[in-house]
């Protein structure tokens, strides 16, 4: 699947920042190797700017990217410098960094085209 088509086909940009940052951590986790899941992380985050740039434009693609770096930097500090489980603060910021990527660039707008 084309990026362009990913556009006209309203895939859901918030899956990419699900990706992203869950499986990036877990295939670092399960692998051992943290470059591998870096790049999933990478690689999904520069797909779902992407769509956020050809559907939002620049302002938004760059706080949404701010929103996904910092969410990858939070699970760090909560996990690390709070304590919690790895699991648990890849789970919080994932689903947070998620609802409100959908909530911004992917909800139906009043008056758009569905599809």
């Amino acid at each position: 699947m084309t990026t362009s088509s990913l556009v006209r086909t309203r895939f859901p940009s918030a899956v990419l920042v699900a990706v992203g940052l869950a499986a990036g951590f877990g295939l670092a986790q399960g692998t051992g190797i943290r470059a591998l899941g870096g790049a999933v992380f990478a690689a999904a985050g520069l797909a779902a700017g992407v769509l956020w740039l050809r559907r939002r434009g620049p302002a938004t693609a760059v706080a949404l990217a701010a929103l996904y770096v910092g969410a990858f930097v939070l699970a760090h500090v909560l996990a690390i410098g709070v304590g919690m489980s790895a699991w648990l603060a890849v789970s919080l910021v994932t689903l947070t960094a998620a609802g409100v990527t959908f909530g911004v660039a992917d909800a139906p707008r009043e008056g758009s085209p569905v599809g």
